[in-house]
């Protein structure tokens, strides 16, 4: 999973990427604009700057309000305790706890890892940020910052981190790092 925001407030997720993965293959994906919350929808020069997108790219699209339901719906189709990865997690998840809280939206209490800390574990780098641990993977990053080609590059590093430790699992792979699973506590109901 990866999040694009729209300014400096965690809350203000613009796109969103998606990849399944199952036996070490990529079986789906799926990718959206957003329009952040209402009360946080304007766009920073310096988020443009990174990742190219404006109000004008969202117009159109739902909100995040809207749209995650439907995302949950996706990452849990499958399996109610769903583990999901993303490359430094702990903003990601912060993205959906926000942005949730800003909107009065309702999360599931995902449960979640992150590459990055399984990077720090797997590889001997100068710099764990994506593009380096995503080149140490053999995994293209081609453009650094787009949704869903970030997720591409999560999804890639721990298909070959499972792969490098003989992992059946990522939490096999997490177990063997010394990690845990974590999760996204739901928020209390009213």
């Amino acid at each position: 999973m990866d999040f694009e925001t729209a300014n400096r407030f965690i809350g203000s997720p613009c796109a969103v990427g998606l990849v399944r993965v199952r036996g070490g293959r990529v079986v789906a994906e799926r990718s959206a604009y957003m329009r952040p919350p209402r009360t946080r929808a304007d766009f920073d020069p310096g988020n443009t700057r990174i990742h190219g997108i404006t109000e004008h790219t969202v117009a159109g699209h739902p909100g995040f309000a809207e749209l995650w339901p439907r995302i949950e719906d996706w990452i849990l189709a499958e399996d109610p305790d769903e583990l999901v990865v993303a490359h430094n997690a702990a903003f990601d998840m912060g993205v959906i706890r926000a942005a949730c809280a800003e909107t009065d939206t309702r999360h599931a209490p995902l449960a979640y890892a992150c590459s990055l800390a399984l990077a720090r574990r797997g590889y001997d780098l100068p710099s764990y940020a994506l593009p380096r641990a995503a080149e140490a993977a053999g995994v293209p990053l081609r453009r650094h910052h787009d949704a869903l080609e970030d997720a591409r590059a999560c999804a890639g590093i721990v298909v070959d981190l499972v792969h490098r430790a003989g992992a059946g699992t990522v939490r096999e792979l997490l177990a063997g790092a010394g990690l845990n699973v974590k999760r996204l506590a739901a928020p209390p109901l009213p």
